[in-house]
């Protein structure tokens, strides 16, 4: 038995252990040859993407809790340091799957016409197209460190790349040398695309254009010889926020993102094939240890990059199918005329993401309009929606516009929207101290003869267009009165969170955290035990991106022994062992990965034959339920209900892109056998597209 078999023994699985199998999934879609080249490659992508932020985040907070000798219980009993142990083991493993994938993707791209070149590869009209490129565009954009002459070794930073270089001479006249060239790759592509034959497409890495270049860069020192390696840095990226009360929150985020740029190396990564004289001395400059996650790689790093691999090289263009308008406003001239009248559900990435953008828009130039309230956590750049709030301040509306500077790693982006609003007029609202705003609301104050009218939005994904055309999620427009009250209460809480706790105490209807939604929770699959017991059939059935608040948990496994149908669509991190032989029925529980990803919260409880369905900006995590501002939507037009029920059934059905979720992390795909094939993204399209034209 592996080490890693022995942590998921316990009573829940670890979350970072499931973490990694949650990337495992990803990996899995790259590896997958049925599908395009492009999108394999793009899953590469989304994988070291994902294991970036998952050392910055997750190893670092393990890494925080030994050195501050926490010797506290996590997950019963399974310390820190044994989970990092874990995770070097599995992270290593997955990097062997990783390379295997890549290099046969290599194969495949050759078949193609499109190969990778590097500079011992290239001809002489190619070598003369780079020494141009680089004179033009890339020499003004690096500026090379000679590492052994600075006393204080430079701070690399975590989202770069470096060329470590060791200089020397063929006749050894000059002493060795060694050097850093940090690659600019977030100022110029990362791809070069070189001048080919016309059925072939040569690409070139910035990073390789460097180093053909090198005796250009450090030619006046002497040297002729010259090797090269990439190496990355990864950091701790917890933002630090002092409890300094005459510091405002802006100011401790605005030093908090200044001192990220300087946290503790938790990972190192290296080509492996770097000179051993020279990763010698960078370890040791760096103060790091073996201990360190030292990681010994290929000549590629910040594989991230690769989601944007150019498409122009491919003959096969993109067939992902464009989002269509919601049939009940395809034909209308206003969004909001039809929200006054009933609900809509819009279901992304397959319904338009316009339509959220035309409410705003429509409020903004409605004379009848006098308010607008609205949470953001993560926007698009260039957002449509800040732009629209904007304009509703010009055209005399209040606007309040709640931003959470603590969204992690947009927190310099929401800055740029905080100053954006003000300039614009809007009052803007940082959030609430120690939690971190996660629901995403919107309300619209509406005066018609002396009559205030509310409505608006709930929805489980962000205010950001450019997600919404990828990201699976459920947005609830309405001006149903009971909703909307709670709605209007949040908000009033969220402009004095230290005086107004009362409002979000006084929620009827949704699911509030961090005062209502657990003990509501609590009761609904209390309930569903209680029906299970008295011999009635009783179900409750979830989806999630992740699971994994212990007290939760142990009131599923409670159900399951009493006999309530469970099933789940949980994308990320799932801490509950889905197997177990005292359960009168067995657990239903997979993870779809595919082209869209899967982001919405939807909790269905059968609740006695009078099913209660909501909708939901939070996960099953302690965080979000005891330490965020989050709510959950009940839905009660039965139209609305069937349609969600239907799209969760087509994902339950999924045997194309589903995985099991066992108490082994397996990870096995469910297999059609004799039944129909069902990829439940297609399904849930060609569901939605037909009421669209029924």
């Amino acid at each position: 038995m592996s080490k890693t078999e022995g942590l998921a023994k316990q009573k829940v699985i670890v979350r970072d252990i499931s973490w990694l199998s949650f990337n495992s999934r990803v990996l899995q879609e790259a590896a997958d040859d049925s599908m395009l080249l492009r999108e394999r490659i793009r899953f590469l992508g989304i994988f070291s993407n994902n294991l970036d932020e998952f050392f910055r985040v997750r190893v670092a907070t393990l890494k925080r809790m030994i050195e501050a000798g926490a010797r506290k219980n996590m997950h019963l009993e399974v310390s820190p340091g044994q989970i990092l142990e874990n995770i070097t083991e599995k992270v290593m493993e997955l990097q062997r799957e990783f390379d295997r994938i890549w290099n046969e993707i290599i194969r495949e791209l050759k078949k193609e016409k499109i190969f990778f070149v590097t500079d011992k590869q290239i001809n002489k009209e190619q070598q003369k197209f780079i020494l141009n490129y680089f004179n033009e565009e890339i020499r003004s954009n690096i500026v090379p460190l000679m590492i052994e002459s600075i006393q204080d070794f430079p701070t690399l930073s975590d989202k770069s790349i470096y060329l470590a270089c060791k200089l020397s001479t063929s006749d050894k006249s000059v002493p060795q040398r060694f050097a850093l060239v940090s690659v600019p790759a977030r100022r110029l592509p990362r791809f070069v695309i070189l001048p080919s034959k016309e059925t072939e497409h040569h690409i070139m890495l910035l990073e390789d254009l460097i180093r053909f270049c090198l005796p250009s860069i450090f030619s006046f020192f002497g040297y002729d010889v010259f090797s090269s390696h990439i190496i990355k840095v990864t950091r701790d990226a917890e933002i630090d926020i002092d409890y300094d009360v005459t510091t405002s929150l802006m100011e401790k985020i605005e030093k908090g993102l200044r001192n990220r740029k300087k946290g503790k190396p938790v990972r190192f990564v290296f080509d492996k094939e770097i000179d051993p004289s020279l990763l010698t001395y960078l370890v040791k400059r760096l103060g790091l240890s073996e201990k360190d996650n030292l990681i010994p790689g290929g000549r590629i790093h910040n594989f991230k990059d690769f989601i944007g691999f150019p498409e122009a090289v491919f003959s096969q263009k993109s067939t992902r199918k464009k989002p269509f308008l919601h049939p009940l406003l395809k034909s209308m001239n206003s969004v909001s005329e039809v929200v006054m009248k009933r609900d809509v559900l819009l279901n992304f990435p397959y319904h338009s993401f316009d339509s959220v953008i035309d409410l705003l828009r429509e409020a903004a130039i409605d004379p009848e309009v006098v308010a607008i309230k609205v949470t953001c956590y993560r926007l698009a750049p260039r957002s449509k929606i800040i732009n629209a709030l904007s304009n509703a301040v010009r055209n005399g509306k209040q606007v309040t516009a709640v931003i959470e500077l603590r969204a992690r790693f947009d927190e310099e982006a929401n800055l740029e929207w905080k100053y954006e609003l003000e300039e614009a007029g809007a009052k803007v609202l940082l959030g609430v101290p120690n939690m971190k705003v996660h629901s995403k609301l919107c309300l619209i104050k509406k005066v018609v003869n002396n009559r205030t009218i509310h409505y608006g939005f709930v929805s489980t994904g962000n205010l950001n267009e450019r997600t919404a055309r990828i990201y699976g999620d459920h947005c609830l427009l309405t001006s149903d009165r009971n909703i909307m009250a709670d709605v209007n209460r949040i908000f009033h809480y969220l402009e004095q969170p230290r005086t107004r706790l009362r409002f979000l105490r006084a929620c009827k209807t949704l699911l509030v955290s961090p005062t209502t939604m657990r003990k509501q929770l609590v009761q609904l699959i209390s309930k569903e035990i209680r029906i299970a017991r008295s011999g009635k059939p009783a179900a409750i059935t979830l989806k999630l991106n992740s699971l994994s608040d212990e007290l939760l948990i142990e009131k599923l496994y409670e159900a399951a022994k009493a006999g309530v149908e469970i099933k789940m669509v949980v994308r990320g991190i799932c801490c509950m062992l889905t197997e177990n032989k005292k359960y009168k029925m067995p657990v239903q529980a997979i993870s779809i990965i595919d082209e869209y990803l899967e982001h919405a919260r939807v909790m269905i409880f059968h609740n006695d034959g009078d099913e209660k369905v909501f909708i939901s900006s939070a996960d099953w995590m302690v965080r979000n339920i005891d330490h965020r501002i989050e709510a959950a939507c009940p839905i009660f037009e039965k139209d609305i209900q069937k349609e969600l029920k239907e799209i969760i059934h087509i994902q339950l059905s999924d045997n194309i892109k589903a995985r099991r979720l066992d108490n082994e992390l397996s990870n096995q795909y469910v297999n059609p056998r004799n039944t129909k094939k069902v990829r439940s993204q297609v399904e849930t399209y060609n569901y939605l597209y037909r009421k669209l034209n029924s």
